[in-house]
């Protein structure tokens, strides 16, 4: 009798977490290669699951693919891992009637942009061969967190072979899943792709699971599963613990049965004694063929308030607009800093920008200063949001707070990695890319939370991304514009450019994009501070013309604005017969160098009024 043959009778009991029990033997490395290193100790899980009463057991495969395997310089023993674990399996089964299934476990994280999904769909389809032609029972997808990752491994699975597929999703919040979607539309997308069975593992204990399923009808082409965590984590010193009663998660098991799930089994935390309990409960009963899901009440979420204020992305597609930088203080005397934005603000800046601890280096905070001079000036302010400092959570209530405040302008950086700061062994976190970033606002300006619950309302952000056009080959740095603009960047805003060429170089480069570019002009004030942008400033390359002009004037403080200043207006002169947006960033807070600058500009403008300028 095959796999779906018996789920037509019978509620299944699967077996728990491998994980967990290598991690209780003090393994906290590579799990798969105890394939190949312990295998009396992998079949002898296997045997306290099948002694538990286990209907149903997997392979200890969850990360045998060639990314997972490559962190631990195994990405060349995918074939011979897999082997090992179905070998094992099915010694452990002996002449005993349980099923096998193949596990293959979700690659990608959170941050997307480090593996790409044809990299992954290969990985995927190397090792779903192999476990194919190893005669596995079925094929376990578990702790897919990205939807998308899921139906393309089912497409392409689907394909391959005609084996039981079980599709499992991971969610955050019970009944969604991250990019929002619907337990219960997420699972018939499943099944009408070809999953057999489908349903939900790890990340929820049993409670949240139960809740869960409340919503899903019963598929009419597929079974339910459920593979719930023992309880949620706790951390008890230094190590990740469970904490969960084995008859509570017996008697969630037979919940989970009444919401029409027919293969139960357990995730992160659960052990045999768990599935031993849960057998005891689940053995005599029969599966449930009628259910009436509870509808699940559509949270309304509240449209954004209509700005007063253009976006800046709008308003640069049609006339000249400018971006100014004046960075916050690193002390705490902020009286300067407001006044130098006061008055770059009434000479006709747009915006004033204010970045996020650039060079890795602390100022004051740039939420505290934009509210400053937006509830105190009526200033409007754009605050860069660097992926280094924060991680998820601090990110998504950082930028909750910027919506809050009504400081809707942002720009997305990834950030200057700590060790060219001022504590270089401070943690640099990149939860994500600036590109997943962008993609992440984005799904605020939806009404979604990063986890996928709904935030009843939607937020309002014009999202800038960071150009740095001062690479060896252009054409590579104008497709990760591209990129950004599929996840949502609104506009462009570049690093600072030094010679017409370049400004020439990026319009013909650019000009097909769908998105405005900002381009960036910062003057300088004295050869000393031209030599440490060139040489020590990432993004940042000076010609060489640049430079000795600079040097020309070495020593004489006037001599060197005054030149630094001219090579900025020369640079205008380039940027403004192409290009609507202009970035001027304020070098050492010398805000009346860019204010001359600014006077330039409505010069330039003046000369040339009627003639539009290519956006």
């Amino acid at each position: 009798m095959g796999l779906l043959k018996a789920l037509k009778s019978k509620v299944l009991t699967a077996d728990g977490a491998m994980g967990t029990l290598l991690y209780a033997y003090g393994l906290d490395n590579c799990h798969e290669e105890m394939n190949i290193v312990r295998p009396d100790l992998i079949e002898k899980i296997h045997l306290e699951y099948i002694t538990a009463g286990a209907d149903v057991i997997q392979t200890n495969t969850y990360g045998a693919n060639s990314i997972k395997l490559a962190r631990y310089g195994l990405e060349d023993k995918v074939s011979e891992i897999n082997k090992a674990a179905v070998s094992i399996a099915k010694k452990a089964v002996g002449n005993r009637n349980q099923f096998i299934l193949g596990s293959i476990g979700a690659i990608r994280g959170v941050r997307k942009s480090d593996t790409t999904l044809d990299e992954i769909l290969l990985a995927i389809k190397e090792q779903a061969m192999v476990l194919i032609n190893e005669k596995v029972d079925g094929l376990l997808l578990e702790t897919y967190y990205d939807f998308e990752e899921l139906t393309e491994t089912i497409k392409l699975l689907r394909y391959e072979t005609s084996l039981p597929i079980i599709a499992q999703v991971s969610m955050h919040e019970p009944g969604i899943l991250v990019n929002g979607m619907n337990l219960n539309d997420a699972l018939k997308e499943l099944q009408d792709l070809g999953a057999d069975i489908v349903g939900v593992n790890c990340r929820l204990g049993p409670h949240h699971t139960i809740q869960a399923f409340e919503g899903v009808e019963l598929p009419e082409k597929a079974f339910l599963s459920a593979y719930p965590n023992a309880s949620l984590l706790d951390i008890e010193d230094g190590r990740v613990i469970y904490e969960s009663e084995v008859d509570y998660f017996a008697r969630a098991a037979v919940q989970l049965r009444n919401q029409g799930v027919r293969l139960i089994g357990g995730c992160c935390g659960t052990t045999p004694k768990h599935i031993e309990a849960a057998k005891k409960l689940l053995q005599n009963l029969e599966p449930i063929e009628v259910k009436e899901a509870i509808v699940q009440k559509e949270v309304f979420i509240q449209e954004a308030e209509p700005s007063i204020l253009e976006p800046l992305h709008e308003k640069v597609k049609r006339e000249r607009s400018v971006i100014v930088e004046l960075d916050t203080p690193r002390h705490l005397e902020i009286e300067a800093f407001v006044e130098g934005a006061k008055t770059l603000y009434n000479e006709g800046a747009d915006i004033i920008m204010m970045a996020d601890n650039s060079l890795a280096s602390p100022r004051i905070s740039n939420i505290a200063m934009g509210s400053i001079l937006k509830l105190q000036h009526g200033i409007r302010t754009m605050p860069h949001i660097t992926c280094r400092d924060r991680n998820l959570i601090g990110l998504q209530s950082h930028i909750m707070g910027l919506n809050a405040l009504g400081l809707h302008d942002i720009l997305t950086v990834t950030g200057d990695p700590t060790k060219v700061g001022d504590f270089p062994g401070a943690t640099s976190v990149y939860d994500v890319s600036s590109m997943e970033l962008i993609s992440l606002i984005k799904q605020l300006n939806e009404g979604i939370s990063f986890s996928g619950k709904p935030l009843r309302k939607k937020a309002n952000f014009s999202v800038a991304a960071a150009f740095n056009p001062n690479v060896r080959v252009l054409d590579r740095a104008v497709a990760r514009l591209e990129k950004k603009i599929e996840h949502g960047a609104d506009y462009f805003i570049s690093q600072p450019v030094y010679t017409k060429e370049k400004i020439e170089e990026i319009y013909e480069a650019t000009k097909h994009l769908s998105a405005p570019i900002y381009i960036g002009i910062m003057p300088l004030t004295s050869f000393r501070s031209a030599e440490f942008l060139h040489h020590e400033v990432p993004g940042i390359k000076l010609s060489e013309e640049v430079l000795e002009r600079m040097k020309a004037c070495d020593g004489d403080k006037e001599k060197e604005t005054a030149e630094g200043i001219a090579i900025a207006r020369e640079l205008l002169d380039a940027a403004a017969k192409h290009f609507n947006g202009i970035y001027l960033i304020t070098p050492f807070l010398r805000y009346d160098v860019t204010i001359k600058l600014m006077q330039y500009i409505k010069q330039l403008d003046e000369q040339n009024k009627g003639v539009k300028a290519n956006v």
